[in-house]
């Protein structure tokens, strides 16, 4: 298996401490592609477990159609050759969804007892087009979910295919990806754009704490017109440090 992993597992636990916008704001300063327009979601989703914060993981990739009965007899072993690729793939690990049926909802491929299976097999979380049920179930297991919706039942949830690119929520996973998500949505991060994106993270947050946020809180018996000279000085000295170390504009 040829993988391209820049990252240690050390690195990937300290970029799970940033919420999904600071790693976006790091992001654009080391890629290649259009902010505007490349790299996360287009398309709304959901966080059904908010409380657990963001995830961060390599993407395996599965298509399921729940209302359609004939994938089950069509090949019978598919849970068992699904899960051998889950496996063989190292963690941590995003489960990417692509649902046939969308966008109607038949059927939710996860709940309680997958979850926990996927759990054992490495996994973190998954990120749907599609439905999940058994929330607190899942939440208990430690699996995180984006999904469209809550549903009640499973249907004929079967794997599909599996380890192929996947269409969810206006963006194109590959397998293997990386994937930066929690309740504002998810990013795919590049292997040319991680091995600086950390040091980009966390000098966007300095830099963003260190002057225009400072200055918009440094406002008690002040008047607007000196507020506003603050926010100009504050803004331009954001702009000139990230000038000087990315040769790129900041944005206020």
């Amino acid at each position: 298996m040829n993988l391209k992993r820049p990252l240690t597992h050390a690195d990937l636990l300290q970029l799970k401490r940033w919420n999904a916008p600071s790693i976006y704001n790091g992001w654009e300063q080391v890629t290649r592609r259009n902010p505007g327009s490349a790299g996360f979601n287009l398309e709304a989703t959901c966080d059904f477990m908010p409380q657990m914060g963001p995830m961060i993981g390599y993407a395996v990739t599965v298509v399921i159609e729940p209302s359609n009965p004939r994938h089950r007899s069509a090949n019978p072993a598919g849970w068992q050759e699904y899960r051998r690729y889950v496996a063989s793939v190292p963690g941590p690990k995003i489960v990417v969804v692509q649902d046939l049926d969308h966008p109607q909802v038949v059927g939710a491929f996860w709940g309680e007892v997958n979850s926990n299976m996927h759990r054992a097999l490495g996994c973190v979380g998954t990120i749907t087009d599609g439905a999940i049920r058994d929330v607190d179930e899942m939440t208990n297991a430690g699996f995180k979910a984006l999904a469209r919706r809550l549903c009640v039942g499973h249907a004929f949830a079967h794997p599909v295919r599996w380890n192929c690119p996947v269409p969810v929520f206006g963006r194109t996973v590959h397998p293997d990806d990386l994937i930066h998500a929690d309740k504002h949505g998810f990013l795919i991060l590049a292997p040319e754009e991680q091995p600086g994106l950390l040091d980009a993270v966390r000098f966007m947050d300095a830099n963003e704490c260190g002057t225009v946020i400072a200055a918009a809180r440094d406002t008690a018996g002040r008047s607007a017109e000196a507020i506003c000279e603050s926010l100009d000085r504050a803004a331009a000295e954001f702009s000139r440090n990230v000038k000087a170390r990315y040769k790129s504009e900041g944005e206020w």
